[in-house]
């Protein structure tokens, strides 16, 4: 006998396969993001949401789902409680043209708000409370003033995408539903005629997440934190985003926006994964993926949830304890233990990129009288072109790529890393590309020697995987490694001793790291 099964997939989280940088959200992980949210509001008919980066209009018809049920009892009549909830309560600010039609299809079950075949029976205007206005960049020595973009790369005339986002080109983006039939109350009225903003319980969404700075390759520069300031200056009671987690770590235009996160009180919760499969599946966002919840009206501890594998590990704490945001609450107290000694860290002698001033591009000369070392091999160079780094051609020299071992600085399916690609030391009269940080430089062989020791323990590798939020490992990836005397060796054990670990701290070490012995 055979059983037949009925299977009606949900396009939209068919959609949320699709690879982008607008990556679309599937329903189950809106679902998550929504349940951060109190109760209460699913049962407030006054409450307004507002998703300003719509794309597929998932967040709006998941939230429509949850009023519906929710308002049951105070509005019992079927159609005037859709009305309610879509002409009073839903609003959606999208990205693209195309974009506003799909959110108004899934939303409203039309293109268009005031359709044939539109559930909400209200509406005098085809966009609804669902609103696209195409916007330009406001261009100024080659970059957009809102939102920092490439002139070369998104001037691009009126017949394609100008990626100018209503959102943050629009100094007060609420204006976009004046001249609607909202039910206003008259205050709020008088209010969008000034062009002041309307008063949004909840504010959730997945912002685009960078564009092109027409810089080498994929070179690319974030942009979903200015949604997220953005959406604060609405002043809204509840803030949720899902943004890739790379702010933990800063740079790139991040710095000022980890900052004030780190700082920020009324951030109450997030959830993380190291590894963005596990919420987008089949997407590779280096660093992984983060979502959190701000409260207008909290002010106190956040918490933490990491996940690795599918597993949790919960705690509750200041976020700016340290200078970037910690994942994993297990490596906390290991990072203060090593931390009380108070002994210099190796950032303070690991070279900045390009530590002799040479591109990844350059290539050895036709002739000279020293060695340059690159990706693929070395070749001779002239001494006298190298302005830096001159002080330590002579030395014996440890280098490291800049570029780590793991895929987009994520952990493997074992949620283990291995940090360092490659690890060497370049005798005295060799220097490198920028496809190498100098991590350290000696007169003697047998110093390098052992810090190339020190470097391969999972002790080492553990600390500067605390600010993997990237391809790259950077002069700043090691402000946690303490210093040693490189007159001796260091190993696991003798570390471990040193700072006073336990064996579940050791254990947590080596559930994370990878051994290295040869590299």
């Amino acid at each position: 006998m055979m059983t037949q099964t009925n299977y009606n997939p949900d396009v939209l989280t068919c959609l949320a396969n699709l690879s982008n940088d607008e990556v679309f959200t599937p329903p189950s992980l809106v679902n998550n993001i929504l349940d951060l949210l109190p109760k209460e509001l699913w049962s407030n008919p006054d409450a307004k949401f507002l998703d300003p980066v719509t794309k597929s209009g998932v967040f709006l018809r998941e939230i429509a789902k949850r009023l519906m049920t929710g308002l049951e009892k105070k509005i019992p009549n079927k159609q005037k409680r859709i009305n309610h909830i879509f002409e009073n309560q839903l609003y959606g600010i999208a990205i693209t043209e195309l974009t506003a039609l799909l959110s108004r299809r899934s939303v409203y079950c039309s293109k268009t708000a005031n359709g044939t075949y539109a559930v909400c029976e209200t509406f005098d205007n085809e966009q609804g409370n669902i609103r696209y206005e195409r916007m330009q960049h406001s261009w100024e020595n080659g970059k957009c003033t809102q939102c920092g973009a490439s002139q070369e790369v998104y001037e691009r005339g009126d017949e394609a995408e100008s990626y100018a986002y209503n959102f943050i080109h629009t100094e007060n983006p609420t204006t976009l539903f004046n001249n609607t039939n909202l039910a206003l109350s008259e205050a709020e009225g008088k209010k969008l005629k000034k062009g002041q903003e309307m008063k949004f319980d909840v504010i959730i969404g997945n912002p685009p997440y960078q564009l092109s700075d027409g810089g080498f390759g994929k070179s690319a520069t974030p942009i979903y934190h200015k949604f997220v300031e953005q959406a604060k200056k609405l002043n809204p009671t509840y803030l949720s985003m899902i943004i890739p987690a790379r702010w933990f770590g800063g740079g790139k235009g991040l710095d000022d926006f980890r900052k004030e996160m780190l700082n920020d009180k009324r951030v109450s919760k997030i959830v993380d994964f190291e590894n963005a499969n596990e919420c987008f599946p089949g997407v590779d966002i280096a660093g992984g993926i983060c979502y959190f919840l701000w409260q207008n009206d909290y002010k106190g501890e956040c918490e933490i949830v990491n996940v690795v594998n599918g597993n949790e590990t919960h705690s509750v704490r200041s976020l700016n304890e340290f200078s970037t945001f910690i994942r994993n609450s297990n490596a906390l107290p290991i990072i203060r233990k090593v931390l009380s000694q108070k002994e210099k860290t190796m950032n303070s002698v690991v070279s900045s990129r390009k530590p002799f001033g040479i591109a990844t591009n350059i290539r050895p000369q036709k002739s000279g009288d020293i060695i340059l070392r690159w990706q693929n091999g070395e070749g001779p160079y002239k001494r006298s072109d190298i302005v830096t780094g001159i002080e330590i051609i002579d030395d014996w020299k440890v280098i490291s790529s800049y570029v780590g071992y793991d895929h987009a600085g994520n952990p493997g399916k074992d949620g283990k890393r291995r940090v360092f690609s490659k690890i060497d030391i370049l005798p005295p009269g060799t220097i490198c590309t920028e496809t190498y940080l100098v991590i350290g430089s000696f007169k003697t062989k047998k110093e390098a020697t052992n810090l190339t020791i020190y470097m391969k323990t999972r002790f080492f590798r553990f600390l500067v995987s605390q600010f993997m939020y990237s391809h790259h490992i950077t002069k700043e990836s090691y402000q946690f490694v303490p210093l040693q005397d490189f007159s001796e060796p260091w190993k696991d054990e003798k570390l471990y001793k040193k700072y006073g670990l336990t064996k579940d701290e050791i254990a947590f070490i080596e559930s994370m790291i990878r051994p290295m012995e040869n590299v």
